[in-house]
């Protein structure tokens, strides 16, 4: 039996003009998307910067390979990590949720912040359970 409350989520390593990681997390029929500059954090204590960045389909989920020269985003795409994402608060400012794939196992936390300039800021980290 399939969990309805349950939705998929994607790590994709994505070698572009710097290499980083896209965070995508399954919402409201789309993959909501952060880009995270270092390896997301799989153990509690570290937090990472996320930046929001536009919604994908949820079929860009599956993607791996080369985006052209060129084109936005250019650079290699491999899948990092995968799997099942079961929001648990889902708030403007505060997203807290489980994931449950081969890295990426626990309960994780984005809160947005008011770092820097950028006005989609957000702190990723494992929550401590």
């Amino acid at each position: 039996m399939i969990d309805k409350d349950a939705f998929i989520f994607v790590i994709q390593k994505h070698h572009a003009r710097n290499l980083h990681y896209d965070l995508r997390l399954e919402m409201d029929g789309v993959l909501k998307s952060w880009a995270i500059p270092k390896e997301p954090p799989i153990v509690e204590g570290v937090k990472r910067l996320a930046i929001q960045t536009d919604d994908h389909a949820i079929e860009y989920a599956d993607f791996e390979g080369t985006i052209p020269e060129g084109s936005y985003g250019a650079g290699k795409v491999e899948i990092w990590d995968h799997g099942r994402f079961e929001p648990v608060v889902v708030k403007e400012k505060e997203v807290v949720f489980s994931l449950s794939g081969e890295k990426m196992k626990g309960k994780f936390v984005l809160v947005k912040t008011n770092f820097g300039k950028a006005k989609n800021s957000w702190l990723f980290f494992k929550k401590n359970e």
